[in-house]
């Protein structure tokens, strides 16, 4: 499960109202919800986009400072495609960054910098 952070001043619950309906928009429709850390995420068994296997997501509470994205996706091996499948590829890598973007302010590149100082400030975490 990958965390991410929004921009500073920003609030995941005001980028993003209405989660459930968001993540239906994206990726197909909710099955169920599992627990993470505390909160009830959701769980898209079935995505629209066959690249896709289950999607995990949703806001991770944390008390006394802001919520964080949560998010699990789950993808098929490239080998077991089939033609028409890896053309919807480049539509899975797009609904993934398009989400995200929506949901934390930050592009692709925004979110990888700031994972890495993630991992680089914390010195308990095995590389």
């Amino acid at each position: 499960m990958k965390e991410y952070k929004m921009r500073r001043g920003e609030y995941l619950e005001e980028r993003i109202p209405d989660m459930e309906s968001t993540v239906e928009d994206y990726f197909g429709p909710i099955t169920t919800t599992e627990e993470y850390k505390g909160s009830d995420l959701h769980v898209v068994g079935e995505p629209d986009n066959p690249v896709f296997e289950k999607i995990i997501v949703g806001a991770v509470e944390y008390s006394g400072k802001k919520d964080k994205l949560g998010v699990e996706f789950h993808e098929r091996d490239p080998t077991e495609l089939g033609p028409d499948e890896l053309e919807a590829a480049g539509d899975a890598v797009d609904a993934k960054n398009d989400f995200l973007l929506e949901a934390t302010g930050r592009d692709a590149k925004s979110r990888r910098d700031s994972m890495k100082r993630t991992v680089e400030d914390d010195p308990d975490h095995d590389l």
